[in-house]
């Protein structure tokens, strides 16, 4: 039997399915990696191109592993790692290995993570970066107000460069759909149209402003832009801070009324960043849930 086109639409919107995905590439705060399979399954059934302007780990995009797509983020040494994954996985091997080979060469882990680290500060580039982020405490990227990366090493041992080859492969076969650019999230937000979809999963304003990019982040200026997207046609999910609590602080982020029709509860588990911020605490009172926010 032949649907209308109104039930056509009604089926193609609801409901993907993928598996779970749980090899990281990257360390990353925020990583959405163990739950990204139940954001993708709010996606539509059928949409045209994929565009991701916040980053980060790749998590959803890697889970998804779109035909098509357009991946993007503001910290260019980031982008520089995704490229090299896109055009010459072999060279972003090599700088894993060499640079977990100087690490290891110092006889003090820290201290060869440290020399990593400064000599990213004197020039911010994609291979130490990438080091930094798989060696750093929790994928905590943390940049000062005037640029300067400052996050410790972290206490676990970083994967060996054999482990991390295999990532790489993987990552390499499922993204062989995306390009990747150092955008702007509005610049990026511009190129979806009607049929796409767009995944934002922006610094959170109650508990991210150490995080790169975070301290000029605006709100406001996204909620424009998902408003733009929405006119366009294009279909529109966001991450934001949920029920969460910080401290005593119990977040509660203003939405625009009317801009999105749907509010879904996802549970992110544990923060790591209040386990930074707090030396380590079990963090019990600490549980993330974030809403996801559906323009259709």
């Amino acid at each position: 039997m032949q649907l209308s086109l109104e039930a056509q639409d009604r089926r193609a919107t609801c409901f993907r399915s993928v598996p779970p995905f749980r090899t990281q590439l990257l360390k990353w705060i925020g990583n959405k990696q163990r739950f990204a399979h139940e954001i993708i399954g709010q996606f539509p059934g059928r949409f045209g191109t994929y565009f991701e302007p916040f980053l980060g780990s790749g998590a959803v995009l890697g889970t998804l592993a779109p035909r098509r797509a357009v991946a993007s983020d503001s910290l260019g040494p980031l982008i520089e790692i995704w490229t090299a994954l896109r055009r010459n996985p072999t060279r972003l091997k090599e700088w894993y290995r060499s640079r977990y080979e100087r690490m290891m060469s110092f006889g003090d882990r820290a201290a060869g993570y440290e020399a990593i680290k400064t000599d990213y500060n004197a020039d911010p580039n994609g291979a130490d970066l990438l080091m930094i982020s798989r060696s750093c405490y929790g994928g905590v990227v943390r940049f000062r107000k005037d640029g300067y990366l400052s996050t410790p090493c972290g206490a676990h041992h970083p994967i060996s460069p054999e482990s991390f080859c295999r990532r790489v492969d993987i990552w390499h076969e499922r993204t062989v759909g995306a390009v990747f650019r150092h955008l702007d999230f509005e610049d990026a937000m511009e190129e979806p149209c009607g049929g796409d979809v767009v995944y934002c999963d922006p610094p959170y304003s109650c508990t991210q402003s150490i995080l790169y990019g975070s301290q000029s982040f605006s709100l406001a200026r996204l909620f424009a832009v998902i408003a733009q997207c929405r006119d366009r046609g294009v279909r529109v999910l966001l991450s934001i801070d949920g029920t969460k609590r910080s401290g005593d602080l119990l977040c509660d982020v203003p939405i625009p009324p009317g801009l999105f029709q749907r509010e879904v509860t996802v549970n992110c588990g544990r923060s790591m960043l209040r386990r930074f911020q707090r030396a380590g605490d079990s963090l019990e009172d600490e549980v993330v849930r974030d809403r996801l926010l559906l323009t259709y």
